[in-house]
């Protein structure tokens, strides 16, 4: 299994509507950047997420599983741009911010930091395990 992030400004797609889906979980889509739609190409049903509120928010708030490998996008008239499927699993005890993932030495390398414009991201084993324990909770 692998980690992810996903990232979308709450005003356009929020935790609470991801939330909002159930087990039916949600098309991501609207990715019109080759790299994080090739990130999407990666993953597998059964790998998580973090999902993360950008803009003003700028926090990761929950974690997400994916529950349909890469496929045509519906809202694109490109064959070329896909999505893959996620469903909320939980919310974060405690929403982990920018600001505290900045600050935390062992996620410096975090895609996140590094990358900060790519809407769809891997996420290390060991980055996985200190947000998990930033936002409250287990692994």
């Amino acid at each position: 299994m692998r980690h992810w992030l996903f990232k979308s400004e709450p005003e356009t797609w929020s935790w609470d509507q991801q939330v909002a889906r159930g087990d039916a979980g949600e098309e991501w889509d609207g990715v019109r950047n080759h790299q994080a739609r090739n990130v999407m190409r990666e993953m597998a049903v059964g790998d998580l997420g973090f999902f993360y509120h950008s803009g003003k928010a700028r926090e990761i708030v929950g974690v997400v599983e994916v529950i349909a490998e890469a496929h045509p996008d519906s809202t694109a008239d490109d064959p070329r741009w896909t999505c893959v499927d996620i469903r909320a699993l939980h919310p974060l005890a405690s929403p982990v911010t920018l600001a505290a993932i900045k600050a935390t030495p062992a996620l410096a390398g975090m895609a996140l930091l590094r990358q900060p414009r790519l809407s769809v991201q891997p996420v290390g084993p060991e980055e996985w395990s200190v947000v998990n324990a930033l936002g409250g909770g287990g692994g």
